[in-house]
């Protein structure tokens, strides 16, 4: 339970520090941290949030060194200091945090700084607009609650086996569709010209984001077993893992064309179709090369360049077929 502290107490003390989100967003992610960056304000800084957000969630979902219990118990904390009053939860961060960083969940540094720098990532929460403060509070809470789901699931030292698709399907839902659903939400509130399209964007945001995280598990199955997480269903073939991850990242692909069409700012494709665009490609190398293969940095950049020539020269955005012209 969290704890509950005077306003006079709060009072006294300052936690309103200055956090670097692009440092702890390089610290923390891969695709992201390149793809944030290149969204408008004040979209940019309300999705860099969320996605530290998302990561700490995340951290706990997959907190090697816990068993059970404790990441069950770790990720209801999360949602109460969430649900808090601003003032009273940027304290109960830091004692959370400090709670949380005695037996740290990980060995992965990024993700322990960014425990460590929770309160900063909320006071950033704190300056955004209000209805979008609460649309990334409302969404992380979801995420947070779904990963709780799946934890109960595990055995007793965290240990997970997915059985068959439709477990797949709810289990990319929980982490990334919601993710989808997230951005569709910031856009529309940001980019209002868009509510033409609200229909097609909120029919399509789900796969946007369940194709990319499919993409990234069938890239780490091999770390994830190590782990105790086995994701890919034993009996599904795989040729179907693979069909399923395109038919997903199809429909992303849509929606991005459907951004394009409603007159969304350059960045929001930029950012959608950068991350859309090497999701294609880590698929199609890993169907080609089997687990653990990966798009190189030249390649990553010459994709993005072509993005980049495409957005310039105002042509319609076809990912997939931008993936398939850049293989080597």
């Amino acid at each position: 339970m969290v704890t509950h502290v005077s306003g006079a107490l709060l009072r006294d003390i300052d936690y309103r520090r200055g956090v670097d989100l692009d440092d702890l967003l390089r610290k923390t992610s891969r695709t992201f941290a390149l793809a944030i960056p290149l969204l408008p304000e004040p979209t940019r800084r309300a999705v860099g949030v969320a996605y530290l957000l998302f990561r700490v969630a995340d951290t706990f979902e997959d907190a090697t060194t816990w068993p059970r219990e404790q990441r069950l118990e770790a990720l209801e904390s999360f949602v109460e200091l969430l649900e808090l009053p601003p003032a009273q939860r940027l304290h109960e961060a830091t004692l959370r945090a400090a709670e949380w960083l005695k037996r740290p969940p990980v060995e992965h540094e990024g993700y322990l700084e960014l425990l460590g720098e929770l309160p900063g990532v909320l006071a950033e929460l704190d300056t955004l607009a209000p209805k979008v403060s609460e649309l990334v509070v409302h969404h992380t809470v979801r995420t947070t609650d779904g990963m709780a789901s799946v934890v109960a699931r595990a055995d007793e030292k965290g240990n997970l086996r997915l059985a068959t698709v439709r477990e797949l399907k709810d289990y990319c839902y929980i982490v990334a569709g919601i993710v989808g659903e997230l951005l569709t939400d910031l856009f529309l509130h940001d980019a209002p010209s868009l509510d033409a399209e609200r229909k097609e964007l909120e029919r399509l945001m789900r796969s946007f984001g369940e194709g990319l995280q499919l993409v990234n598990i069938l890239k780490d199955v091999g770390d994830d077993a190590v782990d105790g997480r086995v994701y890919l269903p034993a009996a599904v073939p795989r040729p179907e893992l693979f069909a399923l991850a395109r038919a997903d990242l199809d429909e992303a692909n849509q929606y991005v064309q459907t951004l394009q069409r409603g007159g969304a700012p350059r960045g929001f494709l930029a950012f959608t179709g950068l991350s859309l665009v090497l999701a294609f490609a880590a698929l199609d190398r890993l169907e080609a090369d089997g687990a653990g293969a990966k798009v190189s940095r030249p390649e990553v950049m010459q994709l993005f360049e072509s993005l980049e020539r495409d957005l310039d020269a105002g042509v319609a955005l076809d990912l997939r077929q931008r993936a398939r012209e850049q293989r080597p």
